[in-house]
């Protein structure tokens, strides 16, 4: 299983709404250009986060988009399979498993705990917890940040 580039840009794009504050909106080309993701992809991903209700979009003078909760709400699971959909390491893990060899099989127990796990930790993660531990990072190896993280509760 790989998180594609849609999984990584997504939650990058919400981090960057994350460290702006409660409420405040970001255009699509300020956060873009920012994070330095290609304005086109990062539009159909934030179309997915709409219609999870990740993000809500304001249009018009003022508009733009803004996270519909605090960071501390939003883990990192639901906003890869927001995109992604649901994470599966191997097709007998698909919500309809395609594997011949489902039954009795130990390698698919053990995909299904590796699975678990891997959504534990995802699961276990907010967007706090990822501003948190970029505030950590020295700052020549921290992603392009233009925006200081703001304080939220």
């Amino acid at each position: 299983m790989q998180i594609t580039r849609a999984g990584e840009y997504g939650v990058l794009g919400l981090l960057h709404l994350a460290r702006r504050g409660p409420a405040r909106m970001a255009l699509i080309d300020d956060i873009s250009r920012d994070e330095e993701i290609p304005k086109s992809f990062l539009a159909k991903i934030f179309q997915s986060l709409v219609k999870a209700g990740v993000v809500q979009s304001y249009r018009g003078t003022g508009g733009g988009f803004a996270l519909t909760r605090k960071p501390s709400d939003i883990t990192v699971l639901e906003v890869i399979e927001a995109i992604e959909g649901k994470i599966a390491l191997q097709r007998c893990q698909l919500e309809v498993p395609d594997c011949e060899h489902m039954e009795g099989c130990a390698l698919c127990g053990l995909f299904e705990r590796a699975q678990d796990r891997v959504r534990a930790v995802f699961a276990g993660t907010t967007l706090a917890d990822l501003i948190t531990t970029e505030a950590t990072l020295p700052a020549k190896t921290r992603h392009i940040r233009k925006l200081q993280p703001a304080a939220f509760k």
